[in-house]
């Protein structure tokens, strides 16, 4: 049994899926106005290890990853580029997919972009209107009445009567309350839109994800997850949109992952205190900052120091400096690697108790140790434990250079070059030039980079 901690119940909850070793997870993806930073990277990793946990229990994930690409930041940013808004959040994705392949985070099953689900948002506003929780303003606007939901704030556990206009909304004077949030935003001169019965204009922001749940997964979730300033008021207001309608549970369980700090505030645009993860990447090898943003457990908040990131580099050198030089024996029974491997089960009960990866790493050095012990005495029970070390840093995400390219030095992942070899594989594709196209997948397959082919692109991944 797995047990999570529930953001919405305030407690760890044993997992039990809606259907049998199921499990529908919804995730907040990044407003793509620019590229994404560490903190963006904190919360990404930690969902890509609760999925690979989940995926070697035996269950099977439908991982969706939302994309918001219509914005007002993007718009902004767009006209101050000079460019269209799709030219903007374009390059935007490509490089978060990128980044994000970079740090070991496997690409989602579905990931919808808001910009594609229009149609959809339109019909759940109508629905809301029709159900008396929302209403047109005389400027074209629709707004969710936010004190018709009665249980308003019951994920953040704010007081309806204790709140302010959210940051996100401004004061419209047309609006019946200040509380209540903006669903569709009538169009200004020169913005993107699209029709509408209300008169054009764009989704607002919290109805996007209401709307790309239930048609990716349906009414109710097992999983919905997100960074910690999600809860309130986008999750909040998810809740109130949904539930309203489907008179059903958004999602059964609610999962944020804490903040990344500097200097004890949050890392966040607004803030100006962020690092990109392709500058981060640049400084550090990637499975330095994953090994770095997996230290902590995942709920709590943790500082972002160059000191932590020399300690994350050590502590993975010291694992990789245990397999050193050790053949890995393929004849044992797995019977006599786990007689040599107690930790293994001590592994899994700190990760079953709410994805505890602080007491998984312990249990890692604890490996290593055995391992440089019997190193000296009998080589082949070392090789075993290195098996196990290997496969129990697999699941986490980490362990997958060679040992001896690792000591030299050869951390890095060129995510950059990494790109410029699926953009002549394209070209090769273009022009029917198939055996170029193979070879550079074989060249990319060699250094342990796998290819995935999708309708928007080829993305890439290190090989499980």
């Amino acid at each position: 049994m797995i047990f999570i901690y529930n953001t919405l119940t305030r407690q760890k909850e044993p997992f039990i899926p809606l259907e049998p070793n199921k499990i529908k997870m919804y995730v907040c993806g990044v407003t793509v106005y620019d590229e994404c930073h560490l903190g963006h990277a904190r919360c990404e990793v930690s969902f890509d290890m609760i999925r690979r946990y989940f995926m070697q229990a035996g269950y099977h994930v439908t991982f969706v990853r939302n994309i918001t690409d219509i914005d007002d930041k993007i718009i902004q940013r767009a006209q101050f580029n000079n460019e269209s808004y799709s030219d903007l959040t374009a390059r935007m994705i490509s490089a978060m997919h990128a980044h994000y392949a970079a740090l070991g985070v496997l690409p989602p099953d579905i990931e919808p972009k808001a910009t594609d689900f229009v149609e959809s948002m339109q019909q759940l506003i109508q629905r809301l209107i029709e159900a008396s929780y929302a209403y047109v303003t005389t400027s074209g606007d629709v707004y969710y009445r936010v004190r018709r939901f009665k249980s308003y704030g019951c994920l953040s556990g704010k007081v309806i009567d204790e709140l302010e206009v959210g940051s996100r909304v401004a004061f419209n004077h047309e609006k019946e309350d200040p509380l209540d949030f903006v669903l569709w935003k009538a169009a200004k001169p020169g913005e993107p839109a699209w029709p509408s019965v209300w008169g054009n204009g764009r989704p607002g922001w919290h109805i996007e994800c209401s709307a790309m749940c239930q048609a990716t997964l349906g009414d109710t979730l097992d999983i919905h997850g997100g960074g910690p300033d999600l809860k309130f008021p986008h999750h909040d207001n998810e809740i109130a949109q949904s539930e309203a309608l489907t008179k059903k549970p958004l999602a059964n369980m609610w999962m944020h992952v804490g903040a990344l700090r500097v200097n004890q505030d949050k890392m966040s645009k607004s803030l100006g205190n962020f690092l990109t993860i392709k500058a981060a990447l640049a400084e550090y090898p990637a499975e330095v900052l994953r090994y770095f943003l997996l230290s902590s457990h995942y709920r709590s908040e943790m500082q972002y120091t160059t000191d932590r990131l020399k300690e994350a580099s050590n502590s993975l050198k010291r694992l990789y400096s245990a397999i050193q030089n050790i053949p890995c024996d393929q004849d044992k029974s797995q019977d006599s690697i786990d007689e040599l491997c107690p930790y293994e089960s001590v592994f899994h009960q700190a990760m079953r108790d709410d994805f505890n990866t602080p007491k998984a790493f312990a249990v890692l050095f604890d490996l290593a140790r055995d391992i440089n012990k019997l190193k000296k005495i009998d080589l082949q029970s070392a090789s075993l434990l290195a098996k196990k070390l290997l496969k129990l840093s697999h699941l986490l995400g980490f362990l997958y250079h060679h040992p001896e390219k690792y000591a030299q030095g050869d951390t890095g992942i060129d995510s950059e070059w990494i790109e410029s070899m699926i953009e002549k594989r394209k070209k090769a594709k273009q022009q029917r030039d198939f055996k170029t196209a193979d070879h550079i997948r074989q060249v990319l397959m060699k250094k342990g980079i796998e290819l995935l082919d999708h309708r928007d692109g080829t993305r890439w991944q290190m090989m499980k």
